[in-house]
C-alpha cells in the first residue's frame, strides 16, 4: 500500500503544478479558464483512478473523490462538473464492478464541494484548516461509507480496518492539494491586484500633466513615466538609461545632480524651480522629488516629479502687474453690470475723498456734479453699448462738495457669452493741468509781476486794432513807454521795492485806459499803451495824441509813497500812428521803441511822434554793434593806462583804460561805444581784454625798478562782479599771467554794491584773501554810501572828478571833498582825487588832506609805452 500512497501523493503535488500553469497560462482569457481547469482536473481524477489504494480483493480506493471536490469548491461548478463528467466517462468505459459506486461518489463529492463553495462565498465559511479538515474527513467518510455498503461481507471488516489508515493518508492529501490552490489562487490574485493597482497608477500618472522619472544617485535614468514635458514627444524612453549629464547643460546638469542629493540627505520631499530653453524660448519648469526608500541596483534613487509652470509662472507674472497695475496712480473704480461698485483702488479714493467701505455697493451717481444734462449720459451710455468703451472729460464732484475736471475712460468688460459682466473706469484728475495750462497761458501772455499782457498778447491787439482800423478808416496809436531812472530806485531801495513800484505805475496807467484800449509791460521799466480807433483825420489824431500823452506825463510823475519815503520816476514816450495794414505789428512797435529812445536822448519827461529819420540813427547803432564784434574777432581793443601820483609826483599807480584803434575811426574813447556795448551784452568781453592785458603789463614792469611796486586799477562791471565764476577767471588771469595779484586794484561804481550787498561782500572778501585790493571809483555820486561803507572791505575810495572840477568856486563841492576825505580817514581808507587839472585843485586837495592824485595836470592815458618814455625819459627795453 505504501507505493499506491506515495504515487497518489506525487500525483496531487504535480497536480497543483499543473494546475497553477494552467491558470497563468489561461489568465488573459477569463472565460476560457474554468473549462481548461474542469479538463485538467478531470484529468487529474482519471490518474488518480489509474492509480488506486488496493484494500482487497474487488476492493479499490483513490483519491478521485478529493480531487472532484477541491473543483467544485475552489472553482465552482463549471469546473468541478466537466471534471466530474470527464471522469465519469473514464469510468463508463472502464465497464469496472465499481463504476456506478465510484460515479455516485464523485457525484456526492462534487457536491460537498459545491456546497462549501456557496457557504464560502456567502461566508459562512473559511478556508482554513480548522475548517477544511471536518469537511475532507466527511467527504472520505462518505465514500468509504458508500462503498463499505456495496462490498460483499466477507470484504466489509477488511474494509473497515483500513479506514484509519486511508483517512490518514486521503485526508492530508485533499487538504494539501487544497492549500497549494488556494495559495496558487491568492497568488494569482495579489499578481492581477496588482496590476490592476499597476493599471490604476499608470492611468493616474498618464493623466497628470506631469513627467515622473525615477533617477539613482549618479545621475542616471531608471525609469520615465507620464507625459513628457521636458523630452521632446516620443523622445522620453530614449533617455533611459542615460545620464542627466547626457540630456541637460551642464550648468542644468550640475544643478540637477545637487537636487538629487539633497533629497537623498533629507529624506524628505524637495522642490526646485528650474528654466529651460525648448524650441527657442525659456520654459520654467517646478520638480518635486522623493527619495526612494530601498536600493536599485545597489543604489539609492529618488523619483521626480516635473511640471511645466511657465504659463502659471506668466499667468502669476500677470496677476502681480494687474495688482500694480491697479494700484496705478491713475484712480480705478469696477462695477458689476448692474453699474454697483465692487472695488476702487487708492488713487481713486484720493481723488474723489471717499473710502472704499463708504463706495462699495453704491453706483457711480455719488459722484454727479450735476454740471452735464441726461442726454449727456445718454450719448456716454449708447457709446458704451455700441463701441465697448467711452472716455471722455467730466466734471465731477468730491466728497467734500467740490467740483472738479477729470479725464474718465470706461470700458465695458463681456463673459465667455459675449455678455457685459463688468465696467471698468479710469479716472484721471485733470484740475493741476488745466492750472498748469492756465498758468502757462498767462506767462507765455501775461507778465507775472503786474498781470498785464506781455509783448506777445500786445502784438495780437495791435493786430486787431489794424484790423479795426481798415474796416473803419479810422486812425489808432501805439505809446511806448519807458520810466526814467527806474534803475536807481533798485538800486537805492531794493527789488522789492522796485516791484511794488512797478505795480503802482501799471495801476495808475490802468485808471485812464477805456474799454478799446490795452496796456502790457514788455520790460523792465517799459509799458507800451495801444490805443484803439481815436480819430479819421490825422492832424486831429496828433493833437489828441500830444495831449493823451502829456496826462500820461504827469500821471507818471506822481510819487508813490514807500514809508515816509516819496519816489518818483518820471518817463519817456514814444508815439507811433496805427493805419490800417501799412506795416506789421512788430515794426509798429519797433518804431515807437525808436521813438520812445528820440525822447530819452532829449532828456526826461519827454515825448516824439516815430520819424522815418529815427530809423537811421537805430541802423547806426545796429552797425556800430556789429562792428564792435568785429573789432573784437580781429583785436582792436587795447588799453590805456593814466598815471597816478602822489604829493612828490611820484608814481603810485595807474589805471587802465579801454581803446579802441578803428581801423577808418582812428583811436575811439570808451564814450564812443560803451553804451551800444553795455546794451548788446558784450562789455563783458571787453572787460576780460582790459583786465588780461593790465596783468600782462603788470608782469612786465615788475623787471623795473620805478614801476614794480606801482599799482594797477581795472574797472569792473556789475554784470561782471555778479558772474558766478568771475572770482576764479580773474585768480586764472593773474596766476597765468605772472602778475602780482597785491598791486591789483579792482575799481567799483558804489552803484553796483546795493544790489546785493552780501554776495558783493563774499566775493570781495574772496579777492583779498588772494591779495587783490578794491577802489570806490566816483565816490560820492550813489545813494547808499554811508551805510554800506563800513561793511566793506575798501582800500581806496576815488573822489569823482564832478566834485573837483567845481574847485574852487563851488563851496558844496569843497564840502563833500572834505567829509570824504574825512570819512576815509577815519575808516583807514586812502583817498585819490580824479580829474585833477588845475594846480589849484591839487593845492586845495592837499590842504584838506588828499594826497594821492590822478587827472591831465600829472598826465593823460596813453600807452604804456608813452607812459614809460614820460616817466623814465626813454622806452623801457632798458634795465631801470
Amino acid at each position: 500500500m505504501l507505493i499506491p500512497i506515495i504515487e497518489q501523493a506525487v500525483l496531487i503535488l504535480a497536480s497543483g503544478w499543473l494546475l497553477a500553469m494552467n491558470i497563468r497560462l489561461v489568465q488573459p482569457y477569463p472565460k476560457l479558464l474554468p473549462l481548461t481547469s474542469g479538463f485538467w482536473f478531470g484529468m487529474i481524477t482519471i490518474a488518480c483512478i489509474y492509480m488506486p489504494f488496493t484494500l482487497g480483493p474487488g476492493v479499490l480506493l483513490d483519491v478521485a473523490d478529493a480531487v472532484i471536490f477541491v473543483a467544485g469548491l475552489l472553482y465552482g461548478l463549471l469546473t468541478g462538473g466537466l471534471a466530474f463528467i470527464l471522469a465519469a466517462m473514464f469510468y463508463i468505459w472502464l465497464n469496472d464492478v465499481s463504476t456506478t459506486i465510484s460515479i455516485i461518489s464523485m457525484a456526492l463529492a462534487l457536491v460537498l464541494g459545491v456546497a462549501g463553495r456557496y457557504a464560502y462565498l456567502r461566508g459562512w465559511l473559511r478556508l482554513h484548516l480548522k475548517s477544511l479538515l471536518p469537511l475532507s474527513i466527511l467527504l472520505h467518510l462518505l465514500g468509504m461509507g458508500l462503498l463499505y455498503a456495496m462490498v460483499e461481507v466477507q470484504l466489509k471488516a477488511h474494509l473497515l480496518s483500513m479506514m484509519v489508515p486511508f483517512l490518514v493518508v486521503a485526508v492530508p492529501l485533499t487538504l494539501v492539494l487544497i492549500f497549494i490552490l488556494k495559495d496558487v489562487q491568492q497568488r494569482q490574485q495579489e499578481q492581477q491586484d496588482l496590476m490592476g493597482s499597476q493599471a490604476r497608477l499608470l492611468a493616474i500618472t498618464s493623466a497628470l500633466p506631469d513627467m515622473m522619472s525615477v533617477i539613482d544617485e549618479q545621475g542616471d535614468y531608471l525609469e520615465i513615466t507620464a507625459g513628457s514635458v521636458i523630452f521632446p514627444e516620443g523622445k522620453d524612453q530614449r533617455a533611459l538609461g542615460k545620464n542627466i549629464q547626457d540630456i541637460y547643460p551642464k550648468a542644468q546638469a550640475q544643478r540637477l545632480q545637487a537636487f538629487i542629493t539633497d533629497t537623498i540627505n533629507l529624506k524628505t520631499v524637495n522642490h526646485m524651480v528650474f528654466e529651460l530653453e525648448m524650441n527657442n524660448q525659456w520654459r520654467t519648469f517646478e520638480s518635486v522629488a522623493q527619495a526612494l526608500g530601498n536600493e536599485i541596483n545597489g543604489r539609492e534613487a529618488v523619483v521626480i516629479l516635473s511640471r511645466d509652470i511657465s504659463e502659471r509662472v506668466k499667468d502669476e507674472t500677470d496677476l502681480r502687474i494687474a495688482a500694480v497695475a491697479f494700484e496705478s496712480f491713475q484712480g480705478l473704480l469696477v462695477t458689476d453690470k448692474d453699474n454697483r461698485i465692487l472695488r476702487v483702488n487708492r488713487a481713486f479714493t484720493a481723488i474723489t475723498g471717499y473710502e472704499q467701505a463708504e463706495l462699495l455697493g453704491k453706483t457711480p451717481t455719488i459722484f454727479s456734479s450735476g454740471k452735464h444734462d441726461k442726454v449727456f449720459y445718454r450719448h456716454m451710455w449708447q457709446d458704451i453699448v455700441t463701441h465697448g468703451h467711452w472716455q471722455g472729460e467730466i466734471y465731477d464732484k468730491r466728497k467734500s462738495g467740490q467740483v472738479y475736471p477729470q479725464w474718465l475712460s470706461i470700458s465695458a468688460v463681456k463673459d465667455n457669452q459675449g455678455l457685459i459682466s463688468h465696467y471698468v473706469a479710469g479716472v484721471t484728475d485733470v484740475s493741476s493741468q488745466k492750472e498748469d495750462a492756465k498758468k502757462i497761458h498767462d506767462l507765455a501772455f501775461y507778465d507775472s509781476l503786474t498781470g498785464l499782457p506781455n509783448r506777445r498778447l500786445l502784438i495780437n491787439r495791435i493786430k486787431q486794432v489794424q484790423r479795426d482800423s481798415a474796416k473803419h478808416t479810422s486812425l489808432g496809436a501805439i505809446i511806448f513807454i519807458d520810466l526814467d531812472n527806474f534803475k536807481k530806485v533798485n538800486d537805492l531801495w531794493g527789488l522789492a521795492t522796485g516791484d511794488k513800484f512797478l505795480k503802482h505805475i501799471a495801476e495808475q496807467l490802468q485808471q485812464i485806459l477805456t474799454v478799446d484800449d490795452s496796456l502790457a509791460r514788455l520790460g523792465s521799466d517799459q509799458f507800451a499803451v495801444v490805443l484803439g480807433a481815436q480819430d479819421s483825420d490825422k492832424q486831429q489824431l496828433v493833437e489828441h495824441l500830444t495831449l493823451y500823452s502829456k496826462t500820461l506825463l504827469n500821471l507818471l510823475d506822481k510819487p508813490y509813497l514807500h514809508g515816509e519815503q516819496r519816489l518818483r520816476s518820471s518817463a519817456c514816450l514814444g508815439i507811433v500812428e496805427l493805419d490800417g495794414y501799412q506795416e506789421s505789428a512788430e515794426e509798429l512797435l519797433r518804431q515807437a521803441e525808436m521813438a520812445m529812445y528820440a525822447a530819452k536822448a532829449v532828456g526826461k519827461r519827454k515825448y516824439r511822434f516815430f520819424k522815418p529819420q529815427m530809423q537811421d540813427a537805430l541802423s547806426a547803432r545796429l552797425l556800430l554793434e556789429e562792428d564792435i564784434h568785429r573789432g573784437l574777432k580781429a583785436q582792436e581793443f587795447c588799453v590805456y593806462f593814466q598815471a597816478q601820483f602822489n604829493a612828490e609826483r611820484n608814481i603810485v599807480g595807474v589805471e587802465a583804460l579801454v581803446r579802441w584803434q578803428h581801423p577808418t575811426r582812428g583811436l575811439l574813447a570808451p564814450g564812443a561805444f560803451i553804451e551800444v556795448a553795455e546794451a548788446a551784452g558784450i562789455m563783458s568781453s571787453i572787460d576780460q581784454i582790459v583786465l588780461l592785458r593790465s596783468c600782462e603789463q603788470m608782469a612786465q614792469w615788475s623787471h623795473l625798478a620805478v614801476f614794480k611796486d606801482i599799482t594797477v586799477s581795472v574797472n569792473i562791471s556789475p554784470a561782471q562782479l555778479y558772474q558766478h565764476s568771475f572770482v576764479d577767471e580773474v585768480l586764472t588771469v593773474v596766476a597765468k599771467t605772472g602778475a602780482d595779484p597785491n598791486r591789483l586794484k579792482l575799481e567799483l561804481t558804489e552803484s553796483m554794491l546795493v544790489t546785493d550787498v552780501t554776495q558783493a561782500i563774499e566775493r570781495m572778501n574772496q579777492f583779498k584773501q588772494a591779495g587783490i585790493r578794491f577802489a570806490i571809483d566816483d565816490f560820492g555820486t550813489g545813494y547808499s554810501s554811508l551805510q554800506y561803507l563800513q561793511q566793506l572791505p575798501l582800500d581806496q575810495l576815488k573822489i569823482d572828478q564832478s566834485f573837483v572840477r567845481g574847485l574852487p568856486e563851488d563851496s558844496s563841492s569843497l564840502a563833500i571833498i572834505r567829509a570824504v576825505i574825512a570819512m576815509a580817514n577815519s575808516l583807514g581808507l586812502e583817498v585819490i582825487a580824479e580829474g585833477v587839472e588845475t594846480e589849484i585843485q591839487r593845492d586845495i586837495l592837499r590842504a584838506n588832506g588828499c594826497s594821492l592824485y590822478q587827472g591831465y595836470l600829472y598826465a593823460k592815458p596813453q600807452a604804456a609805452a608813452q607812459l614809460e618814455v614820460m616817466i623814465l625819459g626813454e622806452p623801457a627795453n632798458s634795465e631801470i
